[in-house]
């Protein structure tokens, strides 16, 4: 199994939609800042998790068969 555990939430997570995803980060971020070393490698997890919530709020192309507006 590549990336351990890590890896396997991180793969999990990828399936989340933005309001669940950014629950997770959040919740995740705040365990790790007031109770350190909880959950161990919670470090990387937040990183790679944060990683998917950018990637998700990447702007969606519009389709090609649609002209753009014209400038005003």
């Amino acid at each position: 199994m590549r990336g351990g555990i890590a890896g396997v939430v991180v793969t999990w997570a990828s399936r989340l939609r933005f309001p669940y995803l950014l629950l997770l980060v959040s919740v995740l971020f705040v365990m790790n800042l007031f109770i350190p070393d909880v959950i161990p490698f919670a470090d990387e997890l937040i990183m790679g998790l944060v990683t998917l919530l950018l990637a998700n709020l990447k702007k969606k192309p519009e389709p090609a068969d649609q002209e753009p507006a014209p400038p005003r």
